[in-house]
């Protein structure tokens, strides 16, 4: 008899991991654009400091979800 085997791999944009990052990717894209007021105002030092904080948050969500699907391809 075949055995089937059910694919625990959730959709990405319902994991954890997502919505963690989508929130800091939107708030450094916000305090970047100056959207968020940080006391005075953001200076050029806390602009860049948001876009960096929005790229790290897209790399390391890619990265996760790289990780996830390849072991959810060796454990098939």
């Amino acid at each position: 008899m075949a055995t089937t085997k059910k694919s625990d791999l959730k959709a990405g944009w319902k994991s954890t991991e997502f919505i963690l990052s989508a929130v800091t990717a939107l708030l450094g894209l916000a305090i970047a654009g100056g959207f968020i007021d940080i006391e005075n105002g953001a200076n050029a030092t806390d602009k860049i400091a948001g876009l960096i904080c929005s790229a790290l948050a897209a790399v390391g969500y890619s990265v996760s979800r790289a990780t996830v699907k390849k072991a959810a391809e060796e454990n098939k």
